[in-house]
């Protein structure tokens, strides 16, 4: 049944703990993303300064983002994820303190928020490499799946409501010290993961064990990560696509939707945070189903037109005059977005050699990150230029026809059926990947 297909994973009881904790872990990052702003806002912090705490986040998240991937390679990845929830939880319990003895300053935010932000670029490699040796490869993708249902539920909706309501009814450093609590909880649960999921005592891709390549060096390590992805060319297609479409949404539905909220459909800040909320709802729902099927046989072509055709729906944003054509529209995009990442994340996990699987987890991350800034500082200028309406148009235009040309030039559609992953898993050796 397709219900019990999305929950297989939790049969494992490895899985159990890890998602247990996972789920808390982004509650409370959902919780610090409003715990955060007020607190700057108590200090008399204005946009300057809230932008400063923020930016130090983004730093330390694409700054370490590389070695990341790297040390989730070579290190145990259960200590590593151990490590960087207690790392987490040092920072804010610090900061929860000095929010309550009134000695909190700004510089203390950025500098926790800088932290916070290495802490992610250590821990998403490392959860995305140890998933497939807990887990049956045929259950990889009900768990992918389960992760992008409980992201935009979690860490969007649920943890930012609690937050506002503890900062509402008591103060911003009592949110801080909710959000201290979750990583407490992630980290005690965190340390009931078993020992044999430890990355050094499972064997590779190639057959060694993790702990005989950690006398590499680091600079070797990222040249053969990187070695890896040129020479396989799903993989690296899909990447150069998804850095183009990152420059060409991001910014229109981050900084210029605002205003096609208030001019074209006469609404304010809550349609605006309504409509962002329908794109995470979509996001779930399209996660919740991908985890309830099985891998498609085509699952490149899946892929690539779920994010391709779902960016044609953006295409026509800057020109709809109704809420709920609007609403509609993002709905699209975010359940078809989300459908494309939970198999891009299974297909990284079954077909990438193990030895190499943090590294290639980090780069698809670095390279998702790298011009997202880049995207919203140009949405500004170019709104000055042209029509937002052109703006729209245009980015939800030409990611089709990239993703297109990435099919052809990557030859997917064949790739996929000479190596099928339903029902035998079947794992790509460093010698014929670009076959």
């Amino acid at each position: 049944m397709p219900t019990l297909q999305a929950l297989r994973p939790f049969a494992h009881r490895e899985y159990r703990v890890l998602i247990a904790a996972l789920a808390i872990s982004i509650f409370g990052s959902g919780m610090w993303a409003v715990a955060m702003v007020y607190q700057v806002i108590h200090l008399d912090g204005g946009p300057l300064e809230l932008s400063l705490v923020a930016t130090a986040g983004s730093v330390g998240l694409v700054a370490f983002v590389l070695a990341g991937g790297i040390a989730a390679d070579r290190v145990p990845q259960r200590l590593l994820i151990i490590a960087v929830e207690g790392a987490n939880l040092a920072v804010i319990a610090a900061i929860s303190a000095l929010a309550m003895t009134g000695w909190l300053q700004l510089w203390h935010l950025a500098a926790g928020s800088f932290v916070l932000g290495v802490g992610a670029a250590f821990f998403f490699p490392a959860y995305s490499a140890i998933l497939p040796q807990i887990l049956p490869s045929e259950d990889l993708l009900a768990a992918n799946g389960m992760e992008g249902t409980m992201r935009p539920i979690l860490q969007q909706a649920a943890g930012p409501a609690v937050a506002g309501i503890l900062v509402a009814a008591l103060s911003p450093s009592h949110a801080v010290t909710g959000v201290a609590a979750c990583h407490l909880a992630a980290f005690v649960i965190l340390n009931f993961l078993g020992r044999h999921a430890l990355a050094s005592t499972a064997p590779g891709a190639d057959g060694q064990a993790h702990g005989q390549r950690a006398k590499t060096s680091f600079f070797h390590d990222l040249r053969e990560g990187i070695s890896y992805t040129i020479r396989t060319p799903w993989l690296l297609w899909t990447l150069l696509w998804a850095c183009v479409s990152v420059l060409f949404l991001i910014g229109p539905i981050e900084v210029l939707m605002p205003f096609v909220v208030r001019d074209q459909l006469g609404g304010d800040s809550r349609m605006f945070g309504f409509l962002l909320a329908v794109m995470g709802v979509g996001g779930a729902i399209g996660s919740l189903v991908t985890a309830s099927l099985k891998l498609p046989r085509r699952y490149l072509t899946v892929m690539m037109v779920c994010w391709g055709a779902g960016s044609l729906p953006l295409a026509a944003v800057g020109i709809l005059d109704s809420f709920w054509t609007a609403a509609a529209a993002l709905f699209i995009f975010g359940a078809t977005g989300s459908v494309g990442m939970v198999i891009w994340g299974t297909l990284l996990q079954r077909r990438v050699p193990r030895h190499l699987l943090g590294r290639v987890s980090s780069l698809d991350f670095f390279v998702s990150l790298a011009l997202m800034p880049v995207s919203m500082a140009l949405a500004g200028p170019a709104a000055a230029v042209f029509p937002i309406w052109a703006i729209f148009l245009f980015a939800g235009g030409v990611c089709p026809v990239l993703a297109v040309i990435a099919m052809i030039a990557a030859r997917m559609p064949q790739d996929e059926l000479a190596h099928p992953l339903d029902p035998a898993p079947a794992v790509e050796s460093t010698t014929t990947a670009g076959d």
